[in-house]
């Protein structure tokens, strides 16, 4: 039983001042040089350098070397090392019709190909066994220590030292003692948050401190005023005890200004001279009961009924007189409300997918809000009336594309323009196949 080998895989890789920039291990895939990323190895533009070419190409499990007329280079065939221009002129390389020169390569072949900007060298190398992971090569392999910033982590320590010894230095220091402070070292807006002002004492007149001074004059001159006629001796007989009753009665209240006594009142001193001469009994005389100046209404009423005075006038009486129902309100001319109005119309609708009857149904149930977008500016121009001619797609998912005022009578921008604006947020109906002209005229008026 014969043991299967495995195929050997070719290892491609590009060399660049001494370091190998790049490496590719393949098993089927060709090998291409060129300027963009479809390429197995991207290098820039050179002008000795085709933009794309092939070097190595697979065919049938076996890998061909392809150099040109002009290719530099070398290859190992196993025994000896032949450069690329013995290949070319012994026949070693067979020809092809794009003038380029095809190699059989075997697995032990080793070479490389000279570039005006680098070198590419090819050789073959055992596969991995199955299941192991690919590795990179030991000097490619990166240690910690290769990786770390030496600047940077320098730097770090020397901040991490310095804040260290900062906080040592810190807590090694003794705690600073606080004097206390008095309350007169301290500043007036302190003072006023520890110890709030009291509020200023309003000065009360003088009137009102004279009389509070009194007060106490009076009371004490109240009790002796009662003891004084607590002492009064008590009248001997009832006309004496009767008699100065009278006269202590006579001497307060109202009776006291009406001078009722005739001793002199205030108003029998107003009146002497303006009546006549007459007393104050007198000149009240005329209030009889029955028809006096003061009598009351006849009927039980509790109005003044002929009322008298002492020179005979007569005066209408209160009673007289009644209230009348109101009359009519003059309220002014009646004024009409003009209510703007936005005519119907029926569009011009060029397509069989969409009914015109149907579309202007529907702009007419929506006209209310470009009612309002004409509204608005009538407020600034009462005048305002046109037509405004609309335009627009009607796409297939229902909205309105390409929303233009081809034509306006209307001269207000703000009016047009708010229109395309309501127009874009609608959601027609209809979901056409392909995109629908329409055209709708708005004919607006402030109203009759």
């Amino acid at each position: 039983m014969s043991l299967q080998t495995r195929p050997k895989l070719l290892r491609v890789g590009v060399i660049q001042d001494g370091r190998i920039v790049e490496e590719h291990h393949l098993l089927h895939d060709s090998v291409t040089i060129g300027e963009d990323a479809r390429n197995t190895i991207v290098l820039p533009a050179a002008e000795l350098r085709p933009a794309r070419f092939k070097v190595l190409e697979n065919r049938g499990q076996q890998f061909h070397l392809i150099i040109d007329e002009h290719m530099q280079g070398r290859v190992n065939l196993g025994s000896s090392d032949v450069d690329f221009d013995a290949l070319r002129t012994q026949g070693l390389a067979t020809r092809r019709a794009d003038d380029t020169y095809d190699l059989p390569l075997q697995e032990s072949a080793r070479g490389k190909v000279e570039l005006p900007d680098a070198t590419l060298f090819f050789h073959f190398i055992p596969a991995p066994p199955e299941g192991a992971r690919p590795a990179l090569p030991p000097e490619l392999k990166a240690s910690p220590w290769r990786t770390v910033d030496r600047l940077f982590f320098g730097i770090l320590l020397a901040m991490l030292a310095l804040y260290v010894l900062s906080v040592g230095f810190i807590v090694a220091q003794p705690a600073p003692v606080e004097a206390e402070v008095e309350l007169d070292q301290l500043e007036d807006r302190f003072v006023r948050a520890i110890i709030p002002p009291q509020p200023a004492k309003k000065d009360e007149p003088r009137e009102a401190t004279a009389a509070k001074e009194k007060k106490p004059d009076e009371a004490k001159a109240t009790p002796k005023k009662t003891a004084a006629a607590a002492t009064a001796t008590p009248a001997a007989n009832p006309e004496e005890r009767r008699r100065q009753l009278e006269d202590r009665v006579a001497g307060s209240g109202i009776l006291k200004v009406l001078g009722a006594k005739g001793g002199g009142g205030a108003i029998e001193n107003l009146l002497g001279q303006d009546v006549g001469g007459a007393s104050v009994a007198e000149a009240l005389s005329g209030a009889k009961a029955g028809g006096g100046a003061l009598a009351l209404g006849s009927g039980g009423s509790n109005a003044i009924a002929h009322p008298q005075g002492d020179t005979g006038g007569k005066v209408a009486a209160i009673g007289a007189q009644v209230t009348r129902g109101a009359g009519a309100v003059d309220t002014g001319p009646k004024q009409v409300v003009k209510v703007p109005q936005v005519a119907d119309a029926v569009p011009e609708v060029d397509s069989s997918e969409v009914s015109p009857k149907d579309l202007a149904r529907f702009i007419q149930r929506m006209k209310a809000s470009i009612q309002r977008c004409y509204e608005k500016e009538l407020k600034r121009d009462p005048t305002l009336k046109g037509r405004v001619m609309v335009r627009f797609n009607l796409k297939p998912d229902g909205r309105a594309g390409n929303i233009e005022v081809d034509e306006s009578t209307l001269r207000s921008e703000g009016v047009s323009s708010c229109i395309v604006t309501t127009i874009r947020g609608w959601k027609f109906p209809f979901q056409p196949s392909d995109d629908v002209p329409v055209s709708y005229p708005f004919i607006f008026s402030p109203g009759e």
